[in-house]
């Protein structure tokens, strides 16, 4: 097994890192062809078609979706001597089927919801793709490229769970996001996801004024978990948010319901957060005419890889070759999260620079994309044992 400078130094990667600088136009084009696919999470089959389309066209082999829209594809080993590594970018996105996603550049930026997340991972690991195949390298593992689905929103991991189950714990797996360019993500932080719905008698607003409001009561919780203390270390947050409830600016509410997301760290700040959002639900629970219920809806495993794992290291030092003096070691919630949760080889790796995520002025800073393939591609060599 190389190391990553002896990687570094040999004329035929050599050549293929100074190619991915002549790409960038090409792998933008693709992304913005990914993107200008609506796929909000649990629609995302057209996007898996088009994606299932570019497989094939790179002539991977075995490309084919699972039940969930789940894409994958085969870049065969001539003589196989390694575990399957498993390349996977999530093509759900976060906005809505009717969102305007006319793309716009400004300078080198490129703005369009949804452009770095997950379209250019998604066109990123095509582009990897077509460039291993046509190298001819004598790889010693399958490599497995997926898209998958249910990253985003409440689709709780569900695309990458199949994958892990499909896979196993032999492989390793490289999790890519359109941006994040530098940073390594070798833990998953826990998220527990929970709707609060809240009942009462309600009423009219002038006549059964006094009567208990499901709007009232919900506001009232969500103020008592805004007053929640939480530690900074380990990094711990609350946020409420979809609100949901009432029948007329006249009514007094009967029902009303609000999706909260908890994060952590650490296992045991999230469980005691959930604990301490659990007793607010019972307080109110206790007023006369309120009734709430705390659904869980999400539960996102948490998992670490330790950072003198081999992989983590690959990752860092992959960096550094392409030119990223500093990489930095993060936690985060991705895909990564399910493997790592197992006790599996995985780490979350960026290609690009990119801004507002999940918003609508979400922007690419394109200008590290050709060493983020860089790092890509290294990595991906070292974790096959080339």
């Amino acid at each position: 097994m190389s190391s990553i400078p002896t990687l570094v130094s040999h004329p035929s990667i050599q050549a293929i890192l100074a190619a991915f600088h002549q790409m960038s136009d090409q792998v933008i084009d693709l992304a913005i062809a990914v993107q200008q696919i609506p796929a909000p999470t649990f629609a995302e089959a057209a996007r898996a078609a088009f994606i299932e389309q570019r497989f094939t066209a790179v002539h991977l082999q075995d490309v084919a979706q699972d039940e969930l829209h789940n894409v994958y594809g085969r870049l065969p080993s001539s003589s196989p001597t390694h575990p399957p590594v498993i390349i996977s970018a999530h093509s759900d996105t976060v906005f809505p089927l009717e969102t305007d996603l006319t793309v716009r550049r400004d300078g080198r930026y490129i703005y369009g919801p949804g452009i770095a997340d997950n379209s250019t991972g998604v066109a990123g690991i095509v582009t990897l793709a077509r460039v291993l195949r046509e190298a001819a390298l004598p790889l010693p593992a399958d490599i497995w490229f997926v898209a998958n689905v249910g990253e985003e929103g409440l689709g709780d991991l569900r695309g990458m769970r199949a994958v892990v189950k499909r896979f196993g714990g032999e492989a390793t797996y490289l999790v890519v996001e359109g941006g994040l360019y530098g940073q390594i993500s070798h833990q998953g932080i826990g998220v527990r996801r929970f709707k609060l719905t809240v009942q009462t008698p309600g009423g009219h607003s002038w006549g059964n004024f006094g009567a208990r409001s499901a709007v009232h009561e919900l506001a009232r919780i969500i103020v008592a978990v805004d007053r929640l203390a939480v530690p900074k270390t380990p990094k711990t947050t609350f946020n409420v948010g979809i609100i949901e409830g009432g029948t007329s600016i006249n009514t007094i509410a009967q029902s009303a319901s609000g999706l909260l997301d908890l994060r952590s760290e650490s296992l045991v700040e999230l469980e005691g957060l959930v604990t301490a959002v659990s007793q607010i639900v019972e307080q109110a629970n206790k007023r006369k005419d309120v009734r709430v219920r705390m659904e869980l809806i999400g539960n996102r495993p948490a998992g670490q890889l330790a950072v003198n794992v081999p992989l983590v290291q690959w990752a860092i030092a992959a960096l550094q070759a392409v030119g990223c003096a500093d990489p930095r070691l993060i936690a985060s919630s991705t895909d990564a999260n399910v493997p790592l949760s197992e006790g599996y080889t995985a780490v979350c790796i960026g290609l690009a620079e990119s801004h507002h995520a999940h918003r609508l002025d979400e922007y690419l800073d394109p200008q590290h994309l050709p060493n983020g393939l860089g790092q890509l591609l290294l990595l991906t060599l070292a974790a096959t044992g080339y």
